[in-house]
């Protein structure tokens, strides 16, 4: 049985990492580290674990695991590993921005990465809106066909602003409410052009990304579009050719909705095109394809079990 650890485990992903860990085949959890939860049942934060987790939060991690999640918030973990040495063969995985496409990492995108990430020990898991975007253009950039400026909006979950209270994750502000925040600026901007860049050198036209704070809990809502000479029949066939094999992505023969992915790791992406532009809409649940169960698909690939272990969840219905 694997053995799976989590520093920084108060928070919404290392909640979410937990419920699908616990439920892992081939896992053990063996700790939950929280310096500010240290002592308590991880049921107390995490209620829903109420019955399902015997654990308490430890104030100091172990290193006596085969994987280790780093679920801190932004610029800990450089911390934590400044005063930290990690086993060589220990397998870590950091949910921050700390190290993403970084020197001795490998960046996290299955879809991207899947044959480094099978064969490296340090992985560092994309943004949620870096991997909606990404997912949405990747098939367009592998055919060397993105040409032009792209346009892109997104609507995110108020999870995506993490737990701590702030004045624009309020229910009373947010509930019934809309708001456009760092236009032009994102910073899961620069690892989105490297991505691009990876599968089409030389790829410098502007990224014209408009993020938007939503009204619901989880969940990001990317629409994309840009120019291109590709027919639809063109563009659908390499989407699918882009994405077989890889299990969470589905094209969509419809116009999906966000409720087809949430809850689960899946990423639904939709075409159109109308005159010379490309409709994309790509789909996903911030807290699961975009940060903790694809956390959970770097883990199982990196320690060659099958990519979809422990990840099989059900969208909601309704």
């Amino acid at each position: 049985m694997i053995k799976a650890g989590i520093i920084g485990g108060a928070g919404y992903t290392a909640g979410e990492l937990i419920r699908i860990l616990l439920w892992h085949p081939e896992v053990e959890l063996a700790f939950v580290q929280s310096r500010s939860q240290a002592g308590k049942p991880v049921s107390s934060i995490h209620q829903d674990l109420l019955g399902d987790c015997l654990l308490a939060f430890t104030a100091e991690p172990s290193f006596d695991v085969d994987v280790l999640f780093f679920c801190m918030g932004h610029g800990e973990s450089v911390k934590f590993l400044e005063t930290h040495t990690l086993p060589e063969k220990l397998i870590a995985i950091d949910l921050s921005h700390d190290f993403r496409w970084a020197e001795g990492y490998t960046y996290g995108l299955p879809e991207l990465q899947r044959e480094a990430i099978s064969t490296s020990t340090r992985i560092a898991n994309p943004g949620c809106f870096a991997t909606a975007i990404q997912l949405g253009l990747l098939p367009l950039a592998k055919a060397k066909a993105l040409h032009d400026e792209v346009h892109i909006h997104a609507v995110t979950g108020s999870t995506g602003a993490g737990q701590s209270l702030q004045d624009t994750s309020h229910f009373s502000w947010r509930t019934n409410n809309l708001s456009i925040y760092k236009p032009f600026r994102h910073q899961h901007l620069a690892e989105i052009s490297k991505s691009l860049q990876h599968l089409q050198p030389g790829f410098a036209h502007a990224l014209n990304f408009i993020p938007l704070r939503g009204n619901f809990t989880r969940g990001i809502f990317a629409s994309l579009y840009t120019n291109t000479h590709l027919s639809i029949e063109e563009l659908r066939q390499r989407y699918q050719e882009y994405y077989q094999g890889h299990p969470f992505v589905h094209i969509s023969p419809d116009n999906p909705n966000l409720k087809q992915v949430a809850n689960t790791n899946k990423a639904i992406l939709y075409l159109e095109k109308y005159g010379d532009k490309v409709l994309i809409i790509s789909l996903i649940d911030n807290l699961l394809k975009g940060a903790s169960g694809q956390a959970v698909q770097n883990m199982n690939l990196a320690l060659g079990l099958s990519e979809t272990a422990g990840l099989r969840l059900k969208a909601m219905a309704f």
